[in-house]
């Protein structure tokens, strides 16, 4: 698909993923006059009426408004996590459908898979159980999307294509402790241990969980391809293909952060899925998606840029 000269709605435009996005589309060839980003403080896209004013005239849609955080937020918030990102998607998808785009690109989660599942988890795999409580409701709302986008395409002849990324970090990101996930989070705890001179931090859990992570650069790129180059409904992993204990990922960024204090384990609190890991062959076979930063140069890249401008966040 030829998108140099579509018009290309960005939800989530001015967020963390959604900037670098846009940035992507330019690199191939969009006219930035072709793109919109509108802000949730002039659509609440939560609303059907504003859904169908942002998408009127749009040839693509690229999704990737939501609300999102890490356990902690999930384990407050689940069922405004469950209504608002299903309400997002569901009204976006119908409206897409009514203003007839030439298609739409749902980005959907690494939470949307059952908690006990092969690892690496393979598309086929998505509905083979219930995903882990601490980010089910999320995670279910996110899944719909994809019942949703499946069931339009069937009845109403909807253009569309699902993306499962895994957690995305990088630049940019939201560090808040309320609402960040693991890295952004970890980076900024150690950040204050240094600046009040502390011997120890406290991590959530017992440190052997496994995630996998994707620089925001890649993951841009990874969502630009498949627009460009995916047709079918069937979901894709975006992922790196590697994983890390939150151990060992605790280790690295204390490391590269030169923090020698003590690293304590916090057995009271949730570990949640015990491991996360991607199959993302199908993504590299479909449209030749591979991630290309390494994560240790990804890592030091995000931990540059916060301490940087952590006094202005």
């Amino acid at each position: 698909m030829d998108i140099a000269n579509k018009k290309i709605l960005v939800t989530g435009g001015s967020g963390f993923v959604g900037s670098y996005v846009i940035k992507e589309l330019i690199k191939n060839h969009v006219n930035p006059k072709n793109i919109s980003a509108p802000r949730s403080k002039e659509y609440d896209l939560r609303k059907d009426v504003n859904c169908r004013k942002v998408v009127k005239n749009q040839d693509i849609i690229i999704h990737l408004a939501g609300n999102v955080g890490g356990i902690s937020k999930n384990q407050r918030l689940p069922a405004t996590l469950l209504y608002d990102n299903l309400l997002m998607g569901i009204h976006l998808i119908d409206a897409a459908t009514k203003s007839k785009v030439e298609k739409i690109v749902i980005i959907g989660t690494i939470c949307a898979y059952p908690k006990y599942v092969p690892v690496p988890f393979k598309e086929e795999d998505l509905w083979s159980g219930f995903p882990e409580k601490t980010n089910a409701p999320y995670g279910l709302a996110k899944k719909m999307l994809l019942v949703a986008l499946q069931s339009y395409q069937q009845e109403h002849g909807l253009k569309g294509i699902y993306l499962l990324p895994v957690n995305i970090y990088g630049p940019g990101d939201s560090f808040d402790p309320e609402i960040s996930h693991v890295i952004p989070a970890l980076i900024h705890k150690i950040a204050e241990a240094i600046r009040q001179n502390k011997k120890y931090i406290e991590v959530w859990g017992d440190g052997t969980p496994t995630r996998e992570f994707l620089y925001v650069e890649d993951a841009a790129r990874a969502f630009v391809m498949a627009t460009k180059k995916y047709e079918k409904t069937d979901p894709v992993n975006i992922g790196s293909g590697k994983e890390i204990s939150i151990k060992d990922l605790v280790r690295l960024i204390a490391r590269l952060m030169k923090y020698a204090g003590e690293i304590v384990f916090d057995t009271t609190k949730p570990n949640g899925q015990p491991r996360r890991l991607l199959d993302v062959s199908k993504a590299y076979n479909e449209f030749q998606f591979r991630a290309k930063i390494p994560f240790s140069i990804g890592l030091e890249k995000t931990i540059k840029w916060y301490l940087h401008n952590k006094k202005r966040l």
